[in-house]
Parts: C-alpha cells; sequence; structure tokens
C-alpha cells in the first residue's frame, strides 16, 4: 500500500524538524574539545573473568571479595574520568560488603553448595542504571527537577540479585527521562564510547553499557522499552537481554510504564560475558525463571535459524551499514560450519513498517482505557506538563533545564496521531502471525540491532528513528540477545540481535554463549 500525500508529508515534515533541531544544536549547542583520550588496557586479571567465574572463586577461597571488589573500584576511578558512565558510586559500603562477604565464606567454608544454591552470584561487582532504585542513591532519569532525590528502597529486580549476593557499586548515567538514544542531561553530562570517546553509548541504559563495556563492572542491569538494553550493549561491545515480557519484575523504576506501555517495558541483564546471561536471568526473575524453563539444556543443532539482513527499506529508517550486513553473514557462515546446519535467509515485508507500529503501539490505552503519560508530562515529573516549543526558545539562549533531544521528541509527539490507523494495526497482526508461525519452539532469527555502528555525539538527531530495529520486538513482546560480534575497520564494535518466540530466552541465550566461543565476544577497548 502506498503512502498518502499527507503521510508522505508528514514524513519530510519530520525529517526537517529532525534537520531543524540538529542545525539549532550546531549553532547553539557546546564544543567538543579536540582529540580523543583513550582508555588504559585492563591490567588486572581479575577484571577478566565473568561473574559466574568470581562467584565461584569467592566461594572456594581462591580470590577475597575485597580484592575483587578494589580491582574495580580502581578501574572505575581509571576509566570514569573519561566516559563518564557511573554518576555516582557506593564504594565505602561496596568495601564492607565485600568484607561482610569475606567473613560468611570463612565460616561456611566446605559448604561450597549450600552458598551457591542461596547466594549464586556471592560478592560480584554489579552496577546500576540510575533510573532504578538503589537505597541511598540517586533516581533523577537526568532531570534537573528530581537533583537531590535520594531513595530509601530497591527496585525489585535490583532486590533479587542483591539478595543473591551482588554487590553494588554504583549507578550509571541515562538519557532524559530514558527516552532517548543519547545518554547525555543537564545533571550528569554526557557519557562517552569506551572505544572512541566521541561516540555515543546509546540510551537510555547508556551509561551501564559503557561502564560494562569498560571493563568497570562485569554484570548491569538495564531496562527496554524501544532498545534501551540492546543499543548500548551493542554500541559498547556487550551482552544484553530482553527478556519476554512480564518475567522480570519492573517495579521501582523512573519514569514508569503507563497505558498500554506496561506490555512493552522489560528490566533485563547486562554483561560482558554470555554464561552470565542466564544466572542473572534466572535471579531477576524469581519465581517467574520457571515459566522459561531455563535448566532445559538447549541442542543448537536441533535449532531452526533463519537471518533477515534488514527491515527491506522503510522511509523512517537509514539503510544498513554494509559493515554489518557482512558481520551477519560471517555469523550465519560460522553457524553453518561449526552446528553443520542450513541458516535460511529469508525477506519479512512487514518489518520496514516498525517505526509505525512501535509509535502507534505506544500511545495506545491499555485493556481498562487508560492512557499512557505523555512525554511532556514526564519531563514535568509530577508537575505542569512542558510546553516544548517554549523550551526550544528558552534552550537557544542556555535557560532550558532539559535537553535538545528531550525537547525534540516533546516536540515529535505532537504531531503523532491519537488513533493508529488500520493499516498500521493490519502490518503489525501480520508480523506477529508470521513470527510466530516461523520461530515455533525451536527457531531463531538472526536481524541487525541498529543501522549504523556507534553513531559521533547528537548524530542521532539527523535519524531519529533508527530504534525502530530494536523496537518492535518490544511491540511483539519476543524475547532477544543482543551478540557482540566483532569490530568495524574503526575499532568500533559490531552486533546482532538473536530472537526467538515467546518464552523461549534459553534459545537465545544458548545461541549468545555459543557466538561469544565463535567470534571473541567482548574486547577490551583499551587493547583496540
Amino acid at each position: 500500500m502506498a503512502l498518502s500525500y499527507l503521510e508522505r508529508c508528514l514524513v519530510w515534515g519530520l525529517r526537517g524538524l529532525a534537520w531543524l533541531l540538529f542545525a539549532v544544536f550546531r549553532l547553539f549547542g557546546p564544543r567538543r574539545p579536540p582529540g580523543l583520550p583513550r582508555l588504559a588496557p585492563v591490567s588486572n586479571p581479575l577484571l577478566l573473568l565473568s561473574g559466574v567465574q568470581l562467584a565461584r572463586k569467592i566461594r572456594r577461597r581462591e580470590v577475597s571479595c575485597m580484592e575483587v571488589v578494589q580491582a574495580y573500584i580502581d578501574r572505575i576511578q581509571e576509566v570514569n574520568p573519561l566516559i563518564n558512565a557511573m554518576v555516582k558510586d557506593r564504594f565505602p559500603a561496596a568495601l564492607q560488603e565485600a568484607a561482610q562477604v569475606d567473613r560468611l565464606v570463612r565460616e561456611e567454608s566446605g559448604d561450597e553448595d549450600s552458598l551457591q544454591d542461596r547466594l549464586p552470584l556471592l560478592g560480584v561487582p554489579l552496577s546500576v542504571k540510575e533510573a532504578f532504585a538503589l537505597q541511598g542513591m540517586p533516581q533523577t532519569s537526568g532531570l534537573l527537577s528530581r537533583r537531590g532525590l535520594i531513595t530509601r528502597c530497591d527496585a525489585s529486580a535490583v532486590a533479587l540479585l542483591k539478595r543473591a549476593g551482588a554487590i553494588p557499586l554504583g549507578v550509571t548515567n541515562t538519557s532524559e527521562v530514558c527516552m532517548w538514544l543519547e545518554s547525555s542531561n543537564w545533571l550528569y553530562g554526557t557519557t562517552n564510547n569506551p572505544y572512541s570517546t566521541d561516540r555515543i553509548v546509546g540510551g537510555s541504559s547508556g551509561g551501564e553499557g559503557c561502564i560494562l563495556g569498560s571493563a568497570g563492572s562485569v554484570i548491569g542491569i538495564g531496562s527496554d522499552i524501544g532498545g534501551s538494553i540492546r543499543l548500548p550493549a551493542f554500541f559498547n561491545g556487550i551482552f544484553g537481554h530482553k527478556p519476554t515480557p512480564g518475567i522480570v519484575p519492573n517495579e521501582g523504576q523512573f519514569p514508569c510504564a503507563s497505558g498500554l506501555q506496561n506490555n512493552f517495558l522489560c528490566t533485563g541483564p547486562m554483561c560482558r560475558y554470555a554464561e552470565d546471561l542466564l544466572l542473572m536471568l534466572r535471579v531477576m526473575a524469581g519465581p517467574n525463571a520457571q515459566r522459561l524453563d531455563l535448566s532445559s539444556d538447549v541442542d543448537l543443532k536441533k535449532l531452526r535459524f533463519f537471518s533477515v539482513p534488514h527491515d527491506g527499506g522503510s522511509i523512517f529508517v537509514s539503510p544498513i551499514d554494509m559493515q554489518l550486513i557482512e558481520a551477519q553473514k560471517k555469523v550465519v557462515e560460522r553457524l553453518e560450519a561449526d552446528l553443520e546446519i542450513k541458516v535460511q535467509r529469508v525477506q519479512i515485508p512487514q518489518l520496514k513498517y516498525s517505526f509505525q507500529i512501535w509509535s502507534a503501539m505506544m500511545s495506545e490505552q491499555d485493556e481498562e482505557g487508560r492512557c499512557p503519560k505523555s512525554f511532556t508530562e514526564l519531563l514535568g515529573d509530577h508537575g505542569k506538563p512542558v510546553w516544548p516549543f517554549w523550551e526550544l526558545v528558552k534552550w537557544t539562549v542556555r535557560q532550558s533545564s532539559h535537553t535538545l533531544a528531550a525537547i525534540g521528541l516533546a516536540i515529535l509527539e505532537r504531531f503523532q496521531s491519537a488513533q493508529p490507523s488500520q493499516f498500521v494495526l493490519q502490518k503489525k497482526k501480520e508480523l506477529e502471525t508470521q513470527l510466530e508461525k516461523m520461530l515455533g519452539s525451536d527457531g531463531v532469527l538472526l536481524y541487525p540491532t541498529y543501522p549504523h555502528i556507534a553513531p559521533k555525539h547528537h548524530h542521532p538527531l539527523f535519524t531519529p528513528f533508527n530504534f525502530a530495529y530494536t523496537g518492535i520486538f518490544n511491540i511483539l513482546g519476543l524475547p532477544v540477545t543482543q551478540c557482540p560480534v566483532g569490530l568495524s575497520r574503526e575499532g568500533l564494535p559490531l552486533g546482532l540481535q538473536v530472537i526467538a518466540n515467546k518464552h523461549c530466552d534459553r534459545l537465545t541465550i544458548a545461541t549468545a554463549v555459543h557466538l561469544e566461543k565463535a567470534t571473541g565476544g567482548w574486547r577490551d577497548p583499551g587493547a583496540v
């Protein structure tokens, strides 16, 4: 079906607005200093162990928890001045908790199995996205109006990780109100990519992806309503998993989802090593873990694999970088050689409507007729909604409390239709039906995460809809694991998404573990 004249005008109008916002930023925005500082290579071997391995060594008293936590504190203090990923630390408290872990291990020496069952993440350093409540830490999501707010409790998923023995080191930067591709705000500043500090880290869990990619943490927690786990994982060369919806609790985040968005928001694990994904998901899911059958072995040779190289040519989304197409092609060839299978190359035409579907469903009412909060309401933080056009004027003279990206999103919201068209709803239904039938209970789909490798700072203002490659799977409710698969010619991470049917998370994670072995997984940015 061809676009109508009005729809074409809207598309070009939105593109024009994006270019206008970028031009305004170039005229009035801050200037970055010349020269690109580089991270130092990892020197402490403790930083090169997975969370699973660290917990085992701590239980066996092969290394003290104090040594592990101090190693990560030293690394954060070394790299954070360059990347600005961790915005508030709790190092003294973390060291006290590490000392308690060491005492516990001494008292229960010889009872390793019991410790593993009760505290599977005992002593493992953890970083937390600042949008999650972590007792004693700020929870602003980059809003100046929330400056000074300190939480008194833990978000549900954070509490589960702590209960399993993980030790939080601090909280990490986000985009303003967690709704943009770049983790930058007036409260904490901009977070820089560890592989090249002139590049973005993604959003909204960008600080989380960055501190992990920098080897400043080994496991972390993020949230994802349009790619906010997977995009930072991609740009920072790590693993990130968006679970099947309804499995990991979302309570304790700011902003909280409203309306039908509750069905699309997912809390999930982020980490440098694929073997940590399964354990983290089991812990974070709590009693819901049994719904995923995570204990069942996965024989990759018995799975059916599919590969889709691009979205088919959406008018809203950039063409995909040839380096990403080649990387996915190499992954396909490696899977075929390793597993002695045939990966089916398929085309799914409905994917080119991904942005329209995501945008339409994000504004839908829930089953009880409740509408989601508007972005201007979220920016007002329970106060009066902001007026975005006035904020844009204020921004040009350095008087706005909001970033240009947030203001631009609020303006774009004004152009959004109140009701999704029947055409968009039909494409969503067709896509749901096709993927459910294709994937079944043993199918895995390979699909790009984003059309480009990590863009330079502020460049997403040119292409605000490129997140559609990830956002569509929030709407479809499918579990997805983002996997690093090497480096580009520029030394930046390459990656792809691994998708399965609902409640088949174990298939995507098992595939991620194999791809880590096949392609090398995370690479030390200081050694690139």
